[in-house]
């Protein structure tokens, strides 16, 4: 099969499976869905491969269990022959994508991570604060319930508008039915589960869509977003404030999420912004 212009041919591929497969078992050799896989790993990538070929792939049930860290958090797991599958998909599709992202989304990226956002907002920090010698604001914002209210068909039509091939578009609708939020339903439902590599990536298509909002036609010069957390400083509290009207609008109309209502305000800079677990702030130089 021809495979420059043909995803699905490339994720199917046996070296990408044995790559993907290298990613998904990085610091878990001693989990046991990962040692019995191992006991006989040729036979089962190639299991896996020949499924791909065929379109005969079926994913295996989440498991869902209860984490408290010390907050409690309903986490659901995939196989670890599935996830193999989502690195095998995300190593093709992550190039045709990444040139579309803008350089301040920071979370499930290459060179990136919460130690750049935190040095990102630190200079635009200084930036808007005129060196931190003048007031300056933060509007820092939460999507409510994000992973569970990513709506499916809006994310597919975003998707399909970079791949045309209708193999690995059937392949993501596979991955995006197999959610904890629901049974295993007709296409039009929502929701991902935030820990498969997969819905980190989508994660960061659907909100591209914020992104270019927010930079394109707002003009949001000082912008960081990390997976559902972002941030926006400004000189002006009224503008931010405007703003954020601006953006929970679009997102309601154009992706159906929401604003978390008590973690979206306008703050001082000077009395500290919470960004990506660490509290930011400074004192002015006058």
């Amino acid at each position: 099969m021809e495979t420059t212009n043909n995803p699905y041919c490339k994720i199917c591929n046996i070296s990408n499976l044995i790559l993907a497969w290298r990613e998904a078992r990085k610091h878990k050799t001693k989990k046991s869905d990962v040692i019995k896989f191992e006991q006989d790993t040729i036979k089962n990538l190639l299991k896996l491969h020949v499924e791909l070929k065929n379109q005969t792939y079926k994913l295996l049930s989440l498991k869902t269990f209860i984490l408290r860290d010390p907050k409690t958090h309903k986490i659901s797991k995939s196989a670890f022959r599935d996830r193999i599958i989502h690195h095998a998909i995300v190593r093709v599709i992550e190039q045709i994508f990444e040139k579309t992202f803008i350089y301040d989304s920071c979370a499930n990226r290459k060179g990136k991570g919460t130690l750049f956002a935190i040095k990102r907002f630190d200079l635009f920090k200084r930036k808007v604060t005129n060196n931190l010698k003048t007031e300056a604001f933060c509007l820092k914002a939460d999507i409510r319930h994000y992973f569970e209210e990513v709506d499916h068909e809006i994310l597919i039509d975003i998707i399909g508008r970079k791949i045309r091939d209708e193999k690995t578009m059937v392949l993501i609708k596979v991955i995006l039915q197999n959610n904890p939020y629901g049974e295993r339903m007709t296409f039009n439902q929502k929701g991902m589960p935030p820990g498969n590599l997969t819905s980190q990536f989508f994660a960061n298509v659907y909100l591209n869509k914020l992104d270019q909002f927010v930079k394109r036609k707002l003009r949001a010069k000082y912008y960081i977003r990390y997976i559902d957390d972002f941030v926006i400083l400004h000189e002006s509290k009224e503008h931010l404030e405007e703003w954020k009207i601006e953006i929970g609008k679009f997102l309601r109309e154009s992706l159906k999420l929401e604003l978390h209502p008590d973690k979206s305000k306008v703050v001082s800079l000077s009395r500290g912004a919470d960004f990506v677990g660490f509290r930011n702030f400074f004192a002015i130089n006058y």
